[in-house]
């Protein structure tokens, strides 16, 4: 029997055991731009119960085209974040077909679906957060990836907003070798049929790859990579990483693996280092995909520095 398959059945067993699926209607949202997503909406999952001061509230943010039913694997007791002890919310971003995007947005479709950044992503977080759940202020704020460049726009665009931040496998400026990195992969799911992206993934021996390439949101992904090659969390401080860092008020977490081949780790530790912030090196060699490899290790550090 193949080894992975236990691991896969559990994994589908847990997202198919997720909380309800909520979305949150937010009206028209401003973008950084100039432009708007109209009739904004955004996806959201509740784990576990808010105390009766608020003090127990946790958003955790996705990684590239995630959704908060795949987030669902990382929560619960023995997970990154204990249920029990935390009301978690996890949430969607835009483009990743669930919240806003251009395959179920009725009045801008497809390739009208407007660019947004990383700033309007969080931007739309904090209204979920504040309008919708009427929450005034987060224990913490996590994010793997994509999800750990939210977590560090967080500590800065609403420093008081949380006590702590946890930014995992993520960067606060995409480089210039990740943003061509970034630009060649929106390029290759822009100019192949998801037939031809899963036929390769088949023929390469990753069926699981073939059944993302299937289901993936082309025009979603696209705008999502654009977030994440524009991407510069000093932009509001005069492109000044040190300005940026001094804007930052919650204790912070930076969680970096040593062989990442996506996201250079130098620029986390860098702003790290500028925050004061504690670090955690993963090095078992798995690269991006670390905090998975690696997992054991990332939840104990992670429930140890929130309690």
């Amino acid at each position: 029997m193949n080894s992975a398959k236990p691991f896969v059945l559990v994994a589908q067993l847990w997202i198919a055991c997720a909380p309800e699926q909520r979305v949150a209607k937010l009206g028209d949202l401003p973008l950084e731009n100039g432009q708007s997503i109209r009739d904004c909406r955004v996806g959201y999952r509740t784990f576990g119960k808010l105390n009766t001061s608020k003090t127990n509230a946790v958003l955790l943010t996705p990684w590239s085209m995630g959704t908060s039913r795949e987030l669902s694997r990382q929560i619960g007791s023995g997970k990154l974040l204990d249920s029990s002890r935390y009301y978690v919310v996890a949430v969607d971003a835009f483009g990743n077909g669930v919240s806003s995007s251009p395959s179920n947005s009725s009045q801008q479709p497809g390739k009208d679906f407007p660019i947004f950044s990383i700033r309007d992503i969080v931007e739309s977080q904090h209204r979920l957060l504040t309008d919708v759940l009427h929450l005034g202020h987060l224990k913490a704020v996590v994010g793997i990836s994509f999800g750990g460049m939210q977590a560090f726009q967080w500590m800065t665009a609403y420093p008081e907003f949380m006590d702590k931040a946890i930014s995992i496998v993520g960067s606060p400026r995409t480089s210039p070798e990740e943003q061509q990195q970034w630009r060649s992969w929106a390029e290759e799911v822009r100019s192949k049929t998801r037939w031809k992206r899963t036929e390769q993934a088949l023929m390469q021996g990753k069926p699981l790859e073939g059944l993302r390439q299937l289901t993936l949101d082309a025009d979603g992904y696209v705008r999502q990579a654009e977030a994440i090659t524009a991407f510069d969390v000093s932009s509001s401080f005069g492109g000044s990483m040190e300005r940026a860092a001094a804007a930052v008020r919650a204790k912070a977490f930076v969680v970096v693996s040593e062989t990442d081949e996506v996201v250079n780790p130098l620029a986390a530790l860098e702003f790290a280092r500028l925050i004061d912030a504690q670090v955690l090196r993963l090095a078992g060699g798995c690269g991006h995909r670390a905090p998975s490899c690696e997992s054991d290790v990332l939840e104990r550090a992670v429930s140890r520095f929130l309690q």
